[in-house]
């Protein structure tokens, strides 16, 4: 069998690694270090889709944003416990993250923050925003509309984005819950992984360009129409239509910003205009003890008896946990050889030292 390398980084220095990119190309420190936390928490996380594998795409995508004029975002209109952003075309997790700010400063005043962009940009995986929330002691809500691939059912066209929702909630003992997750029924890179491996997809992930189900890789791969969460109507999936809907209303049309089906990816000529929504609850506002009770309901579930073959009932959030808890052990997070390549390959487009980085051990296949 053949042997790949594994080597672990250190969180300050991705962290590190990712800020010098972004400055080099023009960001200001305090906007890379945003953007360069939001990378570390996914991969920390196990989402390595949304960490250092978009750093590229970060990077291209900036220097395409017009945000000269400004350093932050601006506060368009707002009550007490609500704020319409403008977000000037910055980076997504600069945008994310004032917004969120914003929305916590509310929630400490009135009980709920409750915070609308338009003209914003991908912001990463959507738990970095609700678990500020959450660390503050507040149920944090963060929602996102994003390109079309979702095709709604019974239809032929792609309309929706993947439209993420994130909502984290304390419990006790630094212990939380933490749903993220995406409302259609896949992501798109598990397709392009199954045609690479020349397999078919499962019944459900996708749709041909009549609107029909098909287990074909290559013909999903072409259409590029995902199913809403549950596949198609026989399997419910118009609940996943009705969640997508429900996260437009909230970060689109709320907002005023594009929406998804006149999302563009981000080029010199169109701003990609995204639009985002962020909430922050503080259950001290509702019945006393939401923590006990979160805990007592995280607990009952992790109780149960498991299923035939498995070992274990989980909550959101804990494969997550247990991601960050092996990092934790390892003293960093585990990358294959192929993807300390593409960084290194970064910091030579870039002209930026390469990231630093330990030989951990060879991993046959």
């Amino acid at each position: 069998m053949a042997a790949s390398i594994e080597y672990v980084v250190r969180r300050h220095d991705l962290l590190d690694f990712c800020k010098r990119c972004m400055v080099k190309v023009g960001a200001p420190v305090d906007h890379a270090v945003s953007l360069a936390e939001v990378v570390a928490d996914a991969d920390s996380r196990g989402h390595y889709s949304h960490g250092l594998n978009r750093l590229r795409f970060y990077i291209k995508s900036y220097q395409f944003l017009s945000q000269k004029e400004h350093q932050e975002p601006t506060v368009v209109k707002e009550s007490l416990a609500t704020a319409l952003v403008d977000g000037n075309n910055m980076l997504g997790p600069v945008v994310g993250r004032f917004c969120m700010n914003l929305a916590i400063r509310k929630a400490r005043s009135t009980g709920v923050g409750l915070v609308s962009v338009y003209r914003s940009n991908h912001f990463g995986i959507a738990a970095h925003y609700s678990m500020m929330a959450m660390k503050e002691g507040f149920i944090g809500i963060a929602l996102c509309n994003a390109t079309p691939t979702v095709v709604p059912t019974r239809a032929k066209q792609g309309v929706f984005g993947t439209n993420p929702l994130s909502v984290a909630a304390p419990a006790n003992n630094n212990d939380s819950f933490v749903l993220d997750m995406a409302t259609s029924t896949v992501a798109f890179g598990k397709v392009e992984i199954k045609h690479r491996l020349g397999e078919p997809i499962p019944e459900g992930w996708a749709v041909d360009d009549n609107g029909q189900s098909t287990t074909d890789a290559d013909t999903a791969l072409k259409s590029r129409k995902l199913t809403p969460l549950g596949g198609m109507e026989h399997t419910s999936g118009y609940k996943g239509y009705g969640l997508a809907m429900m996260v437009e209303m909230f970060s689109s049309i709320l907002s005023g910003s594009n929406s998804s089906p006149n999302v563009k990816h981000p080029n010199p000529q169109q701003e990609t205009n995204l639009g985002q929504c962020f909430l922050a609850i503080d259950p001290g506002a509702f019945a006393p003890g939401f923590e006990d009770r979160m805990s007592q309901m995280i607990d009952h579930c992790r109780g149960l008896q498991p299923a035939d073959g498995e070992t274990e009932v989980l909550v959101a959030g804990d494969p997550e946990r247990n991601h960050t808890a092996m990092c934790d052990k390892r003293g960093g997070i585990p990358y294959q050889e192929s993807q300390i390549h593409y960084a290194d390959d970064i910091a030579k487009e870039y002209g930026v030292d390469p990231m630093k980085r330990c030989q951990d051990s060879a991993v046959h296949d």
